[in-house]
This record gives structure tokens, sequence and C-alpha cells, in this order.
């Protein structure tokens, strides 16, 4: 049996293990260097569940993936606008926890008074580009070469979908 839950802090160290899996990739995150649990402690009080929740899909009691709703930029002219992230376990991706994730959020954005979503991802990373397409995210921007893995060069696209 498989659920969608806001995270709690008891949470916290699987989504760092999940999140840590994607900067070994070097295809989904432009952080480039692990993170400890207590790292992402100030990051994980941010989202707070009436305005930038961190949800958790849980099945049999563990969590498998997470999404956060975040806020973009920080700047009050902005609130209405949230950017969200999406990680799942390398070893359960493609059996659709990223849609059910992306699916809870967008049904959840009224709630949070949210307008505008954006994702900002890698140019390579296709299952996000696809991803975000089925949920009617249309392509808003590039930003060309600005990320480097290994000497190797990656733009950022901009998602985004009015919710």
């Amino acid at each position: 049996m498989s659920s969608i839950r806001l995270a709690t802090l008891a949470d916290l160290p699987r989504l760092v293990e999940i999140y840590n899996q994607a900067i070994a990739a070097k295809n989904a995150t432009a952080d480039t260097v692990p993170f400890t649990v207590e790292q992402r402690r100030d990051w994980f009080q941010i989202h707070t569940p009436d305005e930038y929740p961190l949800y958790a899909y849980e099945e049999e009691g563990r969590v498998l993936g997470w999404l956060s709703v975040s806020p973009y930029r920080g700047r009050p002219a902005l609130a209405r606008t949230a950017e969200v992230s999406y990680y799942v376990d390398y070893g359960c991706q493609g059996r659709g926890i990223g849609s059910a994730l992306m699916a809870h959020a967008l049904a959840d954005a009224p709630r949070l008074g949210k307008k505008i979503y954006l994702a900002i991802l890698l140019e390579w990373n296709t299952a996000s580009r696809r991803l975000l397409e089925k949920f009617g995210f249309e392509r808003w921007g590039y930003l060309p070469e600005v990320a480097e893995f290994d000497g190797r060069l990656c733009g950022q696209f901009y998602y985004g979908r009015r919710v």
C-alpha cells in the first residue's frame, strides 16, 4: 500500500539518501557534493506544511521519493510562485512515483495560494522533462552551459505551469 503524506523530521535521513543518489548520478541536480542529514536541517525547516510543503511517497513504511515546494528567489513579489523539485529512489524509478507526487502537489497548490510552479532542471534530464510535459508544464526558459560536471558543460531548462 502506498501513500503520499507530509514529510516529517524522522524522514530526513531517507530524503537525504535519495537526494545523494541524484548527486552521485550527475544527471538530476547541480549539487556535486553529497549532503549530511545535519546539513539539510535548515532546508527541511523552511518546508512548512501550509506554505512550502515537503511531500513523501511511502510504500510499506519506506519513503521511496519526495517532492518539495520551495520559495522561488525569496522575494515578496514572487510569493505566489514556487519551485518544485522531486527525487525518486533510483531503484524505484519508472514506477509512477514521480507522477503520483506531481499530481498530489498540483492538486494541493490552491490550498497553498500558489499560482505558478517552476521546475529548474539540467538539460540532459530527459525523464524529468517528460514528467513535466505530461503534467502541462512548458519550457519557459533556457540557460546554456551554466553547469559543469567533470569538464562537461550542461544547460538548464526552466519549465513553468500556472496552477
